[in-house]
């Protein structure tokens, strides 16, 4: 069952950051594409501005369980290097459970925003409602959730391992 669940949450992490990826080249593509109708084309294009922020949103919120993975989110650094093997998995229970409670209320309240947002429209995209902005909210904790579980029973420590 570890094993099934590792390979699942591998999965999830993995489709999480491609998605996170491809909002960053979304997000440099529109930006070019912005100065190229502003200054050169001297027509600049409104909707590119509103995009690019929809794109930066999603990208952090599908990149974040990708760093809950590494185990470089949320770091206690001084109390791990101090602690024993059994101090340490307390210390991991202890931040986990911090961060599912924080992922939850973000998942929450995200979903309550996005609901709230149907009815309100983009300046710049008038017939796109802000649930698609808001949603990046839930949908990237979800994604965080399974990565954070992940950690727990599998825990990785590259921040740390980096750290002088």
């Amino acid at each position: 069952m570890k094993d099934g669940f590792l390979r699942v949450e591998r999965i999830t992490t993995a489709v999480s950051m491609a998605v996170a990826c491809a909002m960053l080249a979304t997000a440099s593509g529109l930006g070019m594409l912005q100065i190229i109708t502003r200054f050169v084309l001297e027509t600049p294009a409104e909707w590119t501005e509103v995009l690019i922020r929809f794109t930066l949103i999603w990208m952090v919120f599908m990149g974040i369980p990708m760093a809950f993975r590494q185990g470089s989110m949320v770091s206690v650094d001084v109390l791990y290097r101090r602690s024993g093997p059994r101090g340490r998995r307390v210390l991991d229970g202890v931040v986990c459970l911090a961060a599912l409670v924080l992922i939850g209320i973000i998942i929450w309240w995200g979903w309550d925003y996005a609901n709230r947002g149907k009815v309100q429209t983009v300046t710049g995209l008038e017939e796109v409602s802000m649930f698609w902005a808001y949603l990046a909210m839930p949908v990237g904790g979800l994604f965080s959730v399974v990565a954070l579980i992940g950690n727990l029973i599998d825990p990785q420590r590259h921040e740390l391992e980096t750290a002088q």
